[in-house]
């Protein structure tokens, strides 16, 4: 295997500290997904040098003239504290001709976008749940297309941000104090989701023109009553005091029928491809009772720590995790070949 000099592109507050070694220390959860990547290229033997950003490309073009990469590592999630600016940074990398991991600008543009992938996603004949837009600063309209309950959250925002037990509305007046809500949290748009009950799958898929499905997650919610709503929250995602205390869990995905197990990975592909999405992503799927399947959302270039969802599915499916990030690299390396 080739050593490589990789540029491992942060946010600008997430540069993992030098002397940050040992899973106990405090300040670990912060930087887990960049100290975990950091480390795995480090044993791979590979030469890594970090570079925060947040509202200035110069410290990437200082870097390449400099450092001369070979591949920038991407784990940048917004620019300028702006999310749906995040394909500005991988636009850049290609014009400056530096290949790098992950998703592409096109796609990460489509899928940023949760009413502009439905759309997509419709139009080919894939179930997503109804759907309405609310722009900030628009007089507030509610379609007739909408059914209650719906969901309400940040039209492109990732992370779960702005997500909580209230954003299951059931009326009118609950939802515009929730739209309310997300356009002064995010100061951005929202958008309200008919609320699809059922199992919540997390479905990895990596690849370029090749993909490869791994090993099914799920979200299990233990202690939640039969009828009420069942979401992942901001604080179903992060805080891991508040799963145990609602008996909320990641695991492997049990008990799917043969045919559920069959459909899955050939709904993620045809996704994937419709999308136009490359190197890695994560597909949030519901399952109904009559084995239905809404595609929830899709995430490309999703969090890789190595006790992540889609790093678990690797390892499932024989792939360790240092293993799972050379393969990132290969397909960043492979995708700028074919361009």
């Amino acid at each position: 295997m080739k050593k490589l000099r990789v540029m491992l592109l942060v946010h600008s507050t997430l540069v993992p500290p030098d002397d940050l070694h040992h899973w106990e220390d405090p300040r670990m959860e912060k930087y887990q997904t960049e100290q975990d990547v950091k480390t795995a290229l480090l044993k791979l033997g590979h030469e890594v040098e970090v570079v925060g950003v947040y509202d200035d490309l110069a410290p990437i073009r200082k870097t390449r003239e400099g450092f001369k990469p070979h591949i920038a590592f991407n784990l940048i999630e917004d620019f300028a504290g702006e999310g749906a600016f995040d394909y500005y940074v991988v636009s850049y990398l290609k014009m400056i001709n530096v290949p790098y991991t992950g998703c592409n600008p096109r796609g990460l543009l489509l899928a940023r976008d949760k009413a502009l992938s439905k759309k997509l996603l419709t139009y080919h004949g894939i179930n997503v749940p109804r759907f309405d837009v609310f722009p900030r600063r628009r007089k507030f309209r509610v379609s007739a297309r909408l059914r209650y309950p719906v969901i309400v959250k940040s039209l492109m925002e990732e992370g779960s941000v702005g997500i909580a037990q209230a954003s299951y509305v059931e009326n009118e007046n609950q939802l515009h104090d929730r739209v309310n809500l997300i356009h002064e949290k995010t100061q951005g748009d929202a958008i309200a989701e008919q609320y699809i009950d059922g199992r919540e799958l997390y479905i990895t898929v990596v690849g370029n023109a090749k993909l490869d499905v791994y090993p099914f997650r799920e979200l299990v919610f233990k202690y939640v009553d039969e009828g009420l709503p069942k979401m992942a929250t901001y604080s179903v995602k992060w805080d891991y005091d508040y799963r145990e205390r609602w008996g909320i869990d990641y695991q492997f995905a049990r008990n799917l029928s043969a045919a559920v197990a069959e459909r899955i990975p050939k709904l993620c592909k045809r996704i994937y491809r419709i999308l136009g999405l490359s190197g890695y992503a994560r597909f949030d799927l519901r399952l109904q009772r009559d084995d239905q399947i809404y595609v929830l959302e899709a995430n490309p270039n999703p969090a890789i720590a190595e006790f992540d969802d889609c790093a678990l599915s690797a390892e499932k499916a024989g792939i360790k995790y240092p293993e799972f990030i050379q393969r990132i690299i290969n397909l960043g390396l492979a995708q700028k070949q074919a361009n």
